[in-house]
């Protein structure tokens, strides 16, 4: 498990390395919407553990969500990445989705049980992807109306 816990870190602290690669403007951009759906997710993550959808034995530490990792890492700065390129083409965005969630549900999960640090309990591979399709829309959608109350700020203040 030692060496579980260094891959579990660099999962964590990797992707932050390409923030830089992002810029300023795209991050600060999208950064509310990647915290409400990370706000989401921990919810998300406490509802799973009482219905027991998924297991995470791996703990950061006591009474903190396994999934941590996960959602401070990968997903955060991955959605902004996928924002960045995709954010105003809603096919797009959802394809690339799609595939990455895909290859997360059918690949890279099978790794993580592999290791020890999540498996899936009550729900199937499928229902994992359907709930992954809608927090999908839960950001675009949160992202879409976030920039239509920033848009009329500015011009309210610009008028």
């Amino acid at each position: 498990m030692k060496n579980n816990k260094l891959l579990i870190m660099l999962m964590t602290i990797l992707p932050w390395l390409s923030i830089p690669l992002l810029g300023l403007k795209t991050f600060k951009r999208y950064l509310p919407g990647v915290i409400f759906m990370s706000l989401y997710l921990l919810a998300e993550g406490r509802l799973a553990e009482k219905r027991k959808w998924w297991w995470f034995p791996y703990h950061v530490k006591p009474n903190v969500l396994g999934e941590l990792p996960l959602i401070l890492g990968p997903f955060f700065i991955g959605s902004i990445w996928i924002m960045k390129y995709t954010f105003g083409k809603f096919k797009l965005y959802i394809f690339v989705n799609l595939i990455i969630d895909s290859l997360f549900t059918f690949f890279t999960l099978d790794i993580f049980k592999k290791m020890g640090y999540v498996t899936l309990v009550r729900l199937s591979k499928f229902q994992l992807s359907i709930v992954f399709l809608l927090k999908t829309f839960v950001l675009y959608g949160f992202q879409l109306f976030y920039e239509s109350i920033l848009t009329k700020r500015v011009k309210t203040v610009d008028e």
